[in-house]
């Protein structure tokens, strides 16, 4: 006589390695990863020790704002709108103060900076300034850096973003290098 053994049924296990796997990149490929909102800054390069770093600056080649805790900015003891911001950045900025700028459309006043590459924003903040102000103010003002090296490409190289080359945009920073101080200057 025979006798009857059942045999449970068993799963195939050698395919659910495949299927995780599958859903594995499926997810990996379909989500997006949130890019980190920032500051994109280049740092001086540390001084040498035994070595004095700092120039002195002419008071007139320095623009002082200041954000308080209330969100308000203050340039040079000024109340202005951060609307106002860029447009008072660009004449300071790109001045000609002494007649030194060949490529500057700067209306040459003496309470206003030298030229673009002696010229220094400072940025004070409060300890209880917003983040989002903050960012907010910093956007100004890399736009009005931006706007000025726009016009230098198209009025002195004459040409446009899009055919600029490496060198070229070496030289438009170096016609308006992106100097911004957070140290205490009074």
């Amino acid at each position: 006589m025979r006798t009857s053994r059942h045999n449970s049924p068993q799963v195939n296990a050698g395919s659910m390695a495949d299927i995780a796997f599958l859903l594995l990149i499926f997810f990996l490929v379909t989500t997006t990863i949130s890019m980190d909102k920032g500051i994109n800054r280049k740092l001086p390069k540390p001084c040498p020790p035994n070595t004095e770093c700092s120039e002195p600056i002419n008071e007139r080649n320095i623009l002082r704002i200041v954000l308080n805790s209330k969100d308000e900015i203050f340039v040079e003891d000024e109340l202005v709108t951060l609307p106002e911001l860029k447009d008072i950045a660009k004449s300071f900025l790109d001045n000609n103060g002494n007649d030194s700028c060949t490529y500057c459309n700067g209306k040459g006043l003496s309470f206003l900076s030298d030229n673009p590459k002696k010229a220094v924003i400072s940025l004070q903040n409060d300890k209880l300034t917003s983040y989002n102000f903050y960012i907010s103010v910093q956007d100004e003002l890399t736009k009005a850096y931006y706007e000025l090296r726009e016009v230098y490409t198209k009025d002195v190289l004459g040409k446009t973003a899009i055919t600029v080359t490496d060198e070229d945009i070496a030289a438009v920073k170096k016609a308006y290098p992106f100097i911004l101080s957070e140290a205490v200057t009074r």
